[in-house]
């Protein structure tokens, strides 16, 4: 499959999850008695998303010019599968708390600190890897070939991640409302750890 798809799957997974922002986005309309309100809060969300994504897709690249390519695999394994046992064990019920008279910058601070708590940027390195680094040897590896696909997989992830999360926030402002949450919504969480931790195991094998 195409890294590109796999980075826009992804991005949809990440703008499906309540916790990363169309369920703040939705609560913040409602509250507000506003449909501007909900629209306006999606930028920053988004945004928050990226910069955390792109803090982790950096950190890849630029370790992926000074270690073997064999090790960063291991490294970065051992970290999503770490990352996925701390969530098991509770980590994902530490929420970072916003309340609803933030502003823009504070509702991008937000997303920027979920998506960096829930480990979001690193559900993309075993995509990040290949992309930017496998294609020739370290000591061959330039930021001028690197850089321009590493700001494209955050810009295709930040995309698919937006679109998903104003489809979801303005059908449930607008038609379902939040009370299906409580009938029969997917507890994510799991998923969310079933991922981090899969994607550890692709990367040690």
């Amino acid at each position: 499959m195409s890294p590109w798809l796999v980075l826009a799957g992804l991005g949809v997974f990440h703008g499906l999850n309540p916790a990363m922002g169309w369920l703040f986005a939705v609560a913040l309309g409602l509250h507000r008695g506003s449909r501007r309100a909900l629209w306006l809060s999606l930028m920053p969300i988004a945004l928050g998303h990226a910069a955390s994504v792109a803090v982790v897709v950096a950190a890849v690249v630029a370790l992926g010019f000074v270690v073997e390519l064999h090790w960063l695999n291991r490294a970065a394994g051992l970290l999503l599968i770490g990352w996925a046992t701390w969530q098991a064990f509770g980590g994902h019920r530490h929420r970072v708390r916003v309340g609803m008279q933030t502003g823009l910058a504070g509702l991008g601070l937000w997303s920027f600190l979920m998506a960096t708590g829930h480990g979001a940027g690193l559900m993309l390195i075993p995509v990040v890897i290949p992309l930017c680094l496998a294609a020739a040897p370290a000591q061959e590896l330039t930021a001028q070939g690197s850089l321009p696909l590493a700001l494209a997989a955050v810009g295709v992830h930040t995309a698919a991640m937006l679109v998903t999360i104003a489809v979801v926030a303005t059908a449930v402002y607008e038609w379902i409302g939040l009370a299906f949450l409580r009938r029969g919504w997917i507890n994510l969480d799991y998923l969310w750890i079933t991922a981090l931790a899969a994607s550890g195991l692709i990367l040690m094998i």
